[in-house]
This record gives structure tokens, sequence and C-alpha cells, in this order.
């Protein structure tokens, strides 16, 4: 192992593996960068060695987006809040910086973002450049948030970009904020935030037939509206979350324990190890899942809100659908696993994101709708998730970048009407495919 003052430099001889267990590596070396500059050395060296080069945060994608036989990064000395302008409202924050800390130093400094996914433990930069999202009427993704973006591109040169600067560079903006790591490694991003808010949850459960039938109604009437299907059942359970002038009225601690850890992560996990040792339990406890969480309302900052602990470790497959074919979907989806031998523990997650202008964004140039599946760690998947993809690609579903799918560049370029722009940008900034690895050459082709 060598050192620099402040970052490492390893000779790999270990596997990196993903928090999901399904995507294993073992690069040549390893490089824990303190600086950007000592990132820029590294990808220079990379190039000097004929290495390809991947950038690692959390390993909380699905896919193996961040896999490589070269040189990995390690971005967790790149952490921190770099500066707030409270006049233009925004932070800059260094790419490995968790979501979790950014979250709690914004809230300390009286700040937030607008939406969040549910999930707070990526970096900032894994997070925006698989396409992560919450739900919302107006707002759902982390990377449109984005103001500014500075990468590092293939020849180890610093490039910074926004939406006010010259042509390429509104170029790269457009593409960068959602590169799944094809166009450079991302060292810091700019977010737009906003003064410090409470949004009021309301979670209930609800008949799977009503939620379709009022779906357009309840996303119309609601900031965030989601809602959790229960496989095996006509079950559901909903979260509407809608901005609040307060008072603060947090979950209580002790129910709040009982619910978010023991309900839905402790029970749920021994559920879960039930399920796969005995497969047909699954149906019953699937009924019994469905109706131990009771409707409750509470009112806080919105990362307490948006975000929830996820302990149990499961696979994922996430489409996003047109916003107006997502009853056909669903529908579809719900007769498939009734006249199908599968068993599924894991309930089917639902959001909303309105159209947005980034180039590979799930959303690009239309309302969406965002159906996840899951089946727990360990259990075979691949059935349940290809009889799903099937249904997700004949309504022109675009999977997520981060998770499991078996889509390649032909299907996509059909789906995404700016493919060809994001294609001809990485071959201007990444001619040598430095930051190539076997996912990207599937996803985006050679």
């Amino acid at each position: 192992m060598s050192s620099t003052a402040s970052g490492t430099t390893s000779t790999s001889s270990g596997t990196w593996r993903n928090w999901a267990g399904n995507v294993t590596a073992r690069p040549v070396r390893e490089v824990t960068p303190a600086s950007v500059d000592e990132l820029s050395a590294a990808v220079r060296q990379a190039a000097e060695d004929g290495l390809r080069v991947k950038a690692v945060g959390t390993g909380h994608s699905f896919t193996a987006a961040a896999a490589t036989d070269g040189v990995l990064i390690r971005p967790q000395l790149l952490t921190g809040i770099r500066g707030i302008d409270r006049d233009a409202m925004t932070v800059t924050v260094e790419a490995g910086t968790p979501l979790k800390r950014l979250n709690m130093a914004l809230a300390r400094e009286g700040l937030s973002l607008t939406n969040m996914g549910d999930i707070m433990e990526q970096t900032v930069s894994g997070a925006t450049s698989t396409g992560t999202h919450g739900t919302g009427r107006e707002s759902a993704s982390i990377a449109v948030q984005i103001r500014g973006l500075e990468l590092v591109t293939a020849d180890g040169s610093v490039l910074t970009c926004s939406e006010n600067g010259t042509a390429e560079e509104r170029a790269v903006f457009a593409a960068a904020r959602i590169g799944i790591g094809a166009l450079g490694i991302v060292t810091a991003i700019t977010f737009a935030v906003e003064p410090l808010f409470l949004l009021t949850a309301r979670e209930e459960p609800m008949a799977f037939d009503r939620v379709l039938a009022e779906f357009d109604e309840l996303w119309a009437e609601n900031e965030h509206f989601e809602f959790y299907w229960f496989p095996h059942t006509g079950n559901t359970n909903t979260k509407r979350n809608n901005r609040s002038a307060g008072p603060e009225k947090p979950v209580p601690p002790l129910s709040g324990w009982f619910e978010d850890e023991f309900l839905s992560n402790g029970v749920f996990q021994v559920a879960n190890w039930v399920g796969r040792a005995v497969p047909a339990t699954v149906p019953t406890i699937a009924r019994i899942s469905s109706r131990a969480l009771s409707a409750r309302t509470y009112t806080d900052i919105p990362y307490k809100v948006f975000t929830s602990p996820r302990r149990v470790r499961f696979v994922e497959m996430e489409y996003a659908v047109p916003r107006a074919a997502l009853a056909d979907t669903l529908r579809e989806l719900k007769a498939m696993v009734d006249r199908s031998p599968l068993r599924v523990s894991f309930p089917v997650e639902v959001r909303t994101a309105p159209a947005d202008d980034i180039t590979l964004s799930t959303a690009s140039g239309r309302d969406s709708a965002y159906v996840a599946v899951h089946m727990f760690k360990g259990t075979p998947y691949r059935a349940y998730f290809t009889a799903a993809e099937r249904i997700f690609t004949a309504h022109e579903g675009r999977p997520h970048w981060g998770k499991v799918h078996t889509r390649d560049a032909d299907y996509l370029s059909g789906v995404y009407p700016r493919f060809g722009e994001f294609t001809a940008l990485r071959d201007r900034l990444d001619p040598d495919r430095r930051f190539q690895n076997d996912y990207l050459r599937r996803v985006l082709g050679s």
C-alpha cells in the first residue's frame, strides 16, 4: 500500500460486493483520494497503466454500474459541505458525502432539499448518478435539484458545468446530472435548497382496487403520494405527504420504534426468513403483514418524513412507465402474480415523478410512475423479475439505472428520445472508454 499526504492507494486482493450481495468485482487496485487533485492523478495513472476506472459509493445499486476489474475509486474522504450560498439558496457538497449527513447538516442550518428518496445511506454522487428519486406531483428526482457539477474527466482534467455555462457546459450539465458514471467521476455537486419546512404524513391502509380507481385524484390532491401493494392480497398501505404550517408533531419514540424498527424491520425480517424457508407460507404472511401497520398521522421536518430505515436486505427491479399507464401495468402485474406459482414476500412500491429535462432521467420528457418489485436477499428472483419486466417493457418502461434489469442499448435508445445526445457527448468526453465497464457496454453500447 502506498499513501499520499492524506489519501491511499492499495493493490487490491479482495472482492468488492454491493449492499445486496448480488454484484461482485475484483479490482486491480483501490484508491481513496483525499482531494480532487489526488483523484485526477489516479485517473491519469490508470490511463498510463491501461486500466479502466470506476467510482463506488455505498454499493446500494443492484446493477454492476460501479463494478470494475481496473481501478476502484472510493470517495469516502471527499465528504462534507464546501459552502452554502444563502443568496442563491444553494449548497455545494463533496461527492462522497452520504445523503444522511447532508440532510442532517442542512437541517442544522435551517435548510432542506425539496424532495428525496426513502433511503439515506447512499452518497450524493451515487444517488444522483443513477437517478435516485422520491415521489411527487411537482418534484421527485434528486438530480433535478442539482444546479452545478464538478467532475474529473478521462484525461484527468476537472470540468465544472451548470445550466448557465457555455453551450458545451450546458450539454454536459443536461447529461451528467444522471451520468451513470459514463462521463467522468463526479467530485462535487451544487444543490438548490430552501428554508426548512414541515411535512404532515398521513399513512393508512387502502384496498388495491380503490387506490387504482382513485389514483388520479390521490395524485392530484397530494404533493407527495405513494403506496405499497402486498402481492397475494388486495391490500395496500398509502402515504400522503403535504407541507404543513405546523405545529411539529413527530411520531412518539416508542410507537416509532415499534412500527418502524420492530414491525417494519425486525418482524418483517423474521417473516421473510420463514417465507424463504417455507414458500407456501408467503401468502398468509403477506395478508398479516399488509394489516400489521395501522393508520397514523405525524408532522416533522422533511428528511424525517421522506426517509425510513431499511435494514432488511433485498434485490430490486424498478421501471418508470408513463403515468397514464400505471393502472394497467399494476393490474397486469397483479394478475401475473395471482395466476403464477410465484411466492412474493416483499411489497411492490409505487411512486410518481413529473417530466424533467435530464437526458437519461427515467422521467425525461414524460410524466412517470415508478413500479418497484423486490425479493428478499437469498430468495430466487429471476422468474418474478423476468415476468414483471415483460409487463413493464410492454408499456415502454424505462429501467432504473441502479436496479436489476436486462435491457440493452438497442431497447433503451427506443425509449429515450435523447439517447443519441448522451452517447455523442460520451464519445467526446471519454473516447477511449476510460470509465467503461460491462454494464455500460450493455446499456450504452460500445
